[in-house]
């Protein structure tokens, strides 16, 4: 079992940055790809971009692509996320996953069994 903690949201202006991390702990991170889904108000949850075991093979999001960038620190069981240029439709809450497998390419929420408890990015002038 893994447990996964996000932070780093905020309000950011549109057209600001902001970066997201997803600190783990428990069972080996090191063995688990982790994917960034979000949420907005009233919306199902999307999936955002996602990472392998070693960072070998990454996926985005077309929405998102060119802009953000998800990268990972294994000794310091660390994922992040790096949102550059954001645009209101960026808002939500954003969460880090995993399924418990060393590459998860799944889009869909229900393959993931980790989850952490999200963290809130407003884009907003």
């Amino acid at each position: 079992q893994v447990q996964l903690v996000e932070s780093g949201g905020g309000l950011v202006q549109p057209g600001g940055s902001l970066r997201l991390s997803c600190a783990a702990s428990g069972h080996t991170f090191n063995n688990y790809g982790i994917t960034w889904f979000r949420q907005a108000p009233g919306k199902e949850r999307d999936f955002v971009a996602t990472i392998s075991w070693n960072g070998g093979r990454i996926d985005y999001a077309g929405s998102v692509k060119g802009r953000f960038t998800i990268s990972r620190d294994n000794a310091n069981d660390t994922v992040y996320l790096r949102m550059n240029t954001v645009v209101p439709e960026d808002t939500g809450v954003y969460y880090c996953a995993s399924s418990g497998r060393i590459w998860s390419p799944s889009r869909e929420p229900t393959d993931y069994v980790y989850w952490g408890q999200g963290t809130q990015v407003t884009v907003s002038s």
